[in-house]
């Protein structure tokens, strides 16, 4: 592997130099060059925390997977590692596949989907996945294990395990598509990270929930369990399931060896364009941390053109609050706050009201009195391609971005809202991506944006009546 990681490095290197940064994001995880998509290996190791993601170093397109490698003190400033991994062993030659990372004893060790087409590169017809370990004495570099787990008869699609340890062994969860093309989750248990027998079938999909649910991760929130995934083939329905693939959880009752009680359905963890393949970690304190990719499989990314695609959202806590299950962002992001400037109470009718020329880097709380607010619609623009709403008619908050002239993106995405007393919006802006914390983080939308030159004013706006907003505070912020 050593040869082969040498190659990314050089290959990464000549890219970073040659990297355009009109997009690239001033304080999100992105790859220094070439191409990212899942978070990967995420954990709080000896002081450290870790991000490894997928990764193909040689362009910005999709190939054979690597997995990049980020260190941080705070979850906010991340410095670039060497890249951990490299495919071409027998066991995983056409790629290392999603997975995630664990302390064996002191040993940072990670668990991995190594792949292979069995009929042509891109045949997902005719593969084979197993599960593989690297481990690591520097937490800096990596050395192969081999293979720990194949699949079960009759299952090939078979990846991306999430591991923990709990009751004294190793529990593995991994995202499988059964005879019939439906999605489920397969439990595993161990007495080692080598050693997995199958322990049952975790959850699995009825019709219509998916033919592969990828990327699970299972973890107890309060006094719950989560599992959250990323099904494939969930068909859009009204204002759900908009994206062509999707990412949420199912919640219930768990103790080991027991199987898991649902009591709460399938529900979107975010309802933005851009979210995929969530994964948690607990952060040095306890805290239940979720970082996912910002991005959609088979969508435009204008970033291409600069040598680089995909970057990761916001660290979020994930918390339970009164019954609802909530993301805010980790309160080291305060760290990035510069200049301040708070927003005066203010009445609009049927004007704007500028914010900031230029919102490259900005955090933004604004507090709406949807009681005195009868304006049709009314909320936040950023330059001619960006508004967030509040459509007063329809009682949702809809997020619409439109880059149709330059890059033929468009479309919209929105969730409900309560029909009277405040709406506390709180909103990240970086130079290509939002991310709208809705109510104490009650929802999220999470998307990327491509605003061109001069087209980065932000402001208020309200249109066809009134709308009051009774406070609001804007940072600039620094890079991360």
């Amino acid at each position: 592997m050593k040869q082969r990681l040498e190659l990314a490095a050089a290959a990464l290197s000549a890219a970073t130099a040659q990297r355009d940064n009109a997009f690239y994001p001033e304080y999100h995880l992105a790859p220094p060059a070439g191409w990212m998509n899942d978070p990967n290996g995420l954990i709080f190791h000896r002081g450290l925390y870790h991000a490894f993601y997928q990764h193909h170093p040689f362009s910005e397109n999709w190939g054979p997977m690597h997995w990049g490698h980020a260190t941080s003190h705070d979850m906010v400033h991340w410095q670039h590692q060497p890249v951990a991994l490299a495919p071409g062993n027998e066991f995983d030659r056409d790629g290392c596949f999603s997975g995630s990372a664990v302390d064996d004893d002191g040993t940072l060790s990670l668990i991995y989907t190594g792949h292979v087409w069995l009929n042509g590169e891109g045949n997902d017809s005719a593969i084979r996945e197993v599960q593989c370990l690297a481990t690591s004495v520097d937490g800096i570099h990596f050395t192969k294990q081999g293979v720990v787990l194949t699949a079960p008869p009759g299952i090939m699609h078979f990846r991306d395990p999430k591991v923990w340890r709990e009751a004294g062994y190793w529990w593995m969860v991994i995202g499988a598509r059964d005879a019939e093309d439906r999605g489920q989750v397969l439990l595993y248990k161990g007495g080692s990270l080598r050693d997995w027998q199958l322990d049952r079938v975790l959850a699995q999909a009825s019709e219509h929930e998916g033919y592969m649910w990828e990327c699970p991760d299972f973890f107890p929130l309060g006094n719950e369990h989560v599992l959250m995934f990323s099904p494939q083939g969930i068909q859009a329905c009204g204002d759900d399931y908009r994206n062509l693939f999707q990412s949420g959880c199912l919640r219930g009752q768990w103790q080991p060896d027991g199987d898991f009680v649902i009591s709460h359905t399938f529900r979107e963890l975010d309802h933005g364009h851009d979210v995929y393949a969530p994964q948690s970690f607990l952060a040095a304190d306890g805290r239940r941390v979720v970082i996912a990719w910002m991005d959609m499989w088979e969508s435009v990314m204008p970033s291409k053109t600069g040598g680089w695609a995909g970057c990761m959202t916001l660290p979020r806590e994930l918390h339970l609050q009164q019954g609802k299950l909530c993301m805010t962002p980790v309160r080291e992001l305060e760290t990035l706050r510069r200049e301040h400037q708070q927003l005066r109470a203010v009445t609009l009718r049927d004007n704007m009201e500028e914010i900031s020329s230029d919102a490259r880097a900005v955090e933004l709380i604004t507090r709406w009195d949807l009681d005195a607010s009868t304006a049709r619609n009314f909320g936040l623009k950023l330059g001619n391609g960006l508004t967030i709403t509040v459509d007063s008619q329809s009682q949702r908050l809809v997020l619409k971005r439109d880059y149709a002239a330059q890059y033929g993106i468009c479309g919209e995405r929105s969730v409900a809202l309560p029909r009277q007393g405040q709406l506390h919006l709180r909103v990240y802006i970086d130079r290509s991506s939002v991310e709208v914390f809705v109510n104490q983080g009650e929802a999220t939308l999470s998307s990327r944006i491509y605003p061109q030159a001069g087209q980065r004013r932000l402001s208020l706006f309200a249109e066809n009546g009134q709308a009051v907003l009774q406070s609001g505070d804007c940072w600039q912020l620094a890079a991360g």
